[in-house]
């Protein structure tokens, strides 16, 4: 039970939070990927 407690008191922090987070906030490792791919699409669409 006290896993479950634990669980329900994250859920309420995190809603009670002005922004959750976000999946794009998530590092440089990431950032880079996203550029990586976004650079990607822009030369197939040219």
């Amino acid at each position: 039970m006290s896993s479950n407690k634990r669980f329900i008191q994250s859920i309420t922090k995190t809603a009670a939070a002005d922004a959750p987070a976000m999946p794009w906030a998530r590092g440089k490792r990431r950032a880079a990927f996203i550029a990586k791919r976004n650079a990607g699409e822009q030369d197939k669409a040219a």
